[in-house]
């Protein structure tokens, strides 16, 4: 039973049902819905893939990424022994029409056997290679027909370049409507991205000085101590700029960036965001490494262990050219944010995982405290910590106790640990049972995807033109390489280094 309204019943059939995706993520996530009676009260999940598994095989593999990977731990046998009669496998080829056909029966004969309406969701853990394929079979078996009940989720990279991501976006709409694909950013689930929104909106004292006159500079920093683990032969072809800035950082870009909507439906939201992508300032081609910077980790050590350079991981050329580090600067051309710099970067074997926004304001327009009261004077800025330990933190300046004057620097701290005193769905949680609802907000319209691939383009094109002939330059568990020290110290700035553990 679902305490928080009424959803229809619901089948989940996951396209590359026996990979890591699902096993890590999805089954978590539909197992911590299940107990915290999100779910529909009658639900059926069914993973497709071409391994030989049956049932219950499938039931305990899932198990086993539960117990793994589950922010509850361990699963206990009587929560399990609940759930588990919903879930379902098939072995079956997605090129192959009779799946298809048979996918198409099931679903016809659960929705006779319950008298009612049946949500169907189609989501495509595979390759990209398979999203217009399997789409086209879905629309060829009539299965996408009924618009108001058929949804397919489209897992990143959506596209390689802006006119693949064209291209996919012509093909999909040419199969079913907009609001049909839901196109996933696991990043827009995270409760600390989502809280950027409430933080400007629903709170009177931001809004009026979130903008060009009060706001210095604003820095966004994903960094990552792994290195291409398992992904090595993925990762060599996409890169940070399309595995992480093209995606990731822009959309929590335009959450920082974006004008106040009207309301909380979907496409106005979406519009909002998408208008931040469009008035970002083109990169000049004659003077891109003024705005760019690229980066390969050699031979480094990271927390005491040696670690190798990314062309000795498995599955990566000894000669590969791939940028594990980006960095830019860029300029949102518009009234609110007019000359005010952001600073963008994420990289692989940096010292720590931390995602992490600094806002820097403004300096006071006249200090009216005497000199020696500014020793320690530091700028006021506001930290919204992303990951690890969520929070959000605010410096100010507040008089030193004592009989003399000095002012010092003091922090304000809001951690959701702390206030909340229960841990964050994950984002695989949110955004899946969005999609059950049918609220689009956290995903990617079409446009929105493709103005995101325009901000790159360029970048790419000529990163493409122009191979590196420096890699390796920055050593495993540092910042990255100097030329991003470099791309700030030209401005008169630095990078914020977060802090371990917020």
């Amino acid at each position: 039973m679902d305490p928080h309204g009424h959803l229809e019943p619901t089948v989940v059939v996951i396209f590359g049902g026996g990979g890591d995706l699902t096993q890590r993520k999805l089954a978590p996530a539909l197992y911590n819905l299940f107990l915290d009676r999100w779910l529909p009260q009658e639900f059926a999940v069914i993973g497709i893939s071409q391994q030989d598994f049956n049932d219950e095989a499938y039931r305990q593999r899932l198990r086993e990424g539960v117990d793994h990977f589950s922010r509850r731990g361990k699963t206990k046998d009587a929560d399990w022994d609940h759930f588990a009669p919903h879930i379902h496998y098939w072995s079956a080829d997605f090129t192959d029409a009779g799946t298809y056909k048979k996918l198409s029966e099931y679903l016809g004969q659960y929705e006779k056997d319950r008298q009612t309406s049946v949500h169907h969701i189609f989501y495509l853990a595979t390759p990209p290679s398979m999203i217009e394929v399997i789409a086209r079979q879905l629309h060829q078996a009539q299965l996408l027909a009924r618009k108001e009940h058929s949804r397919l989720v489209v897992e990143k990279p959506f596209g390689h370049d802006l006119d693949s991501a064209r291209t996919l976006n012509r093909q999909l709409l040419g199969l079913m409507s907009e609001d049909q694909i839901y196109r996933i950013d696991h990043y827009l689930g995270k409760e600390t991205v989502q809280n950027i929104l409430a933080l400007r909106f629903a709170n009177s004292f931001l809004e009026p000085i979130w903008n060009r006159r009060y706001i210095h500079q604003v820095q966004i920093t994903v960094a990552e101590q792994v290195g291409v683990e398992h992904r090595g032969g993925y990762y060599d072809r996409a890169g940070a700029l399309r595995d992480m800035i093209q995606n990731h950082l822009l959309q929590v870009l335009c959450c920082i960036a974006m004008e106040p909507p009207v309301s909380f439906e979907a496409n106005e939201v979406r519009s909002k965001k998408t208008d931040v992508l469009k008035a970002v300032r083109p990169f000049p081609r004659e003077q891109m490494s003024q705005f760019v910077v690229r980066g390969q980790y050699g031979q480094g050590v990271l927390e005491g262990q040696a670690v190798p350079a990314y062309r000795q991981e498995p599955d990566v050329p000894g000669d590969s050219t791939t940028e594990t580090y980006a960095a830019l600067k860029l300029y949102i051309d518009n009234w609110r944010w007019q000359d005010v710099p952001f600073y963008l970067r994420t990289g692989k074997r940096l010292p720590l995982r931390v995602s992490e926004v600094f806002v820097q304001f403004q300096p006071v327009p006249h200090r009216s405290f005497p000199a020696s009261a500014y020793a320690a004077w530091m700028p006021n800025r506001m930290a919204i910590r992303i990951q690890p330990e969520e929070a959000i933190q605010l410096r100010f300046q507040a008089k030193q106790p004592g009989p003399a004057l000095h002012l010092r620097p003091v922090q304000m701290r809001f951690s959701y640990k702390e206030s909340f005193q229960t841990p964050p769905p994950e984002a695989y949680e949110t955004l899946l049972l969005d999609v059950i609802r049918g609220d689009a907000t956290l995903f990617m319209r079409g446009d929105q995807v493709e103005a995101a691939w325009a901000v790159v383009q360029p970048i790419l094109e000529e990163w493409s033109a122009h191979p590196p002939l420096d890699f390796p330059n920055y050593a495993a568990g540092s910042w990255g390489p100097e030329e991003a020290d470099e791309l700030l110290a030209r401005d008169g700035r630095h990078w914020f280094a977060p802090e371990p553990g917020g």
